[in-house]
């Protein structure tokens, strides 16, 4: 008996207009997208969606539900429930608007955005993962995305992506 192939998901946040080419080469093999907010130009939804399926949530530079995109969302992959969202965490704390997200949808794993910051850490039965910026470069903090991979196991990374696009 066969098991059934891994899900790769393509993970990204905080890209505030720009498309990175790079992201189709990072991309080129997921089964699904999520983009965790602030995504600045709906051409960069565009452009993912010409990868795989894209989930995407809108942030604070999005204007939330003004953008058209929700505000939240909830998938269900693999047996796994996977909630967005954008604002989790703000001055290195999980928001209380956060943690009643976490209580209301219950998700196996929790994707997040708006820190600029990667993420990967366990919270109860909660995975909470933050791909970090894959936008213009601000402050230090290195321009980045995630890949989360569901098969017999959940395993994550996140790929350093360059200062300066090509």
């Amino acid at each position: 008996m066969s098991r059934p192939r891994p899900i790769c998901i393509g993970v990204i946040a905080d890209t505030h207009g720009l498309f990175d080419p790079a992201i189709l080469r990072h991309f080129q093999h997921v089964d699904r997208i999520v983009h965790a907010g602030d995504i600045g130009k709906p051409t960069v939804i565009d452009q993912l969606k010409t990868i795989a399926p894209v989930t995407a949530v809108s942030g604070n530079v999005d204007g939330y539900e003004e953008s058209g995109f929700q505000s939240e969302a909830m998938i269900e992959l693999a047996g796994l429930r996977i909630a967005v969202r954008h604002i989790l965490y703000a001055s290195g704390k999980l928001t209380t608007e956060g943690q009643a997200f976490l209580d209301r949808m219950r998700p196996d794993i929790c994707i997040f955005g708006h820190t600029h910051q990667p993420k990967s850490e366990w919270l109860g039965g909660t995975l909470l993962f933050n791909p970090g910026s894959a936008g213009p470069k601000r402050f230090t903090l290195p321009r980045m995305l995630g890949m989360i991979t569901v098969g017999a196991r959940v395993s994550v990374r996140h790929v350093l992506l360059n200062d300066r696009i090509a």
